[in-house]
């Protein structure tokens, strides 16, 4: 998995929801962001990705979803997860392309990636640790009292 300080990887992904392209280099024209590899039935993912959308209202960092599954079941969990966050497709039948790029071996898996392009965070599985840190950039808390979750979950 690539890892903090090196360069990401540009990509060209459908979004699930519209099928229109997005490219990383779009993404980061509208400053730092969140890229969050996951898949559906990947039960630490379904941990993770709810809180990943409560940071993604704080409006300092973009939250982008990125499924390993097609369009119409990445709908549907978004739907159970109440993940409304941009998500975008690397699916297995083009080959995992940004997947493959980024070195991943689990997911969930996410990189906060500079304007730069830079990494300067990278993280996989739930890290209660580390999601606080991402948190604290985007301004929002990811965790409230009432919440119980494990400090950490391997993917």
């Amino acid at each position: 998995m690539l890892s903090t300080g090196e360069l990401a990887p540009s990509f060209e992904l459908k979004d699930a929801a519209s099928g229109a392209v997005m490219s990383l280099a779009d993404v980061l024209a509208k400053g730092p962001a969140v890229l969050a590899f996951f898949k559906i039935s990947c039960p630490v993912c379904q941990l993770t990705m709810p809180y990943l959308e409560r940071m993604a209202g704080g409006g300092t960092l973009q939250f982008i979803g990125i499924s390993q599954d097609d369009a119409g079941d990445t709908e549907k969990f978004n739907r159970a997860f109440g993940v409304r966050m941009e998500t975008l497709l690397d699916e297995r039948r083009s080959g995992y392309p940004a997947s493959n790029a980024y070195k991943i071996t689990n997911v969930p898996s996410l990189f906060l990636v500079e304007p730069d392009g830079r990494i300067s965070a990278s993280v996989t599985g739930f890290s209660k640790r580390d999601l606080e840190a991402i948190g604290e950039r985007a301004g929002v808390a990811p965790f409230t009292a009432a919440d119980q979750v494990p400090e950490f979950r391997p993917g």
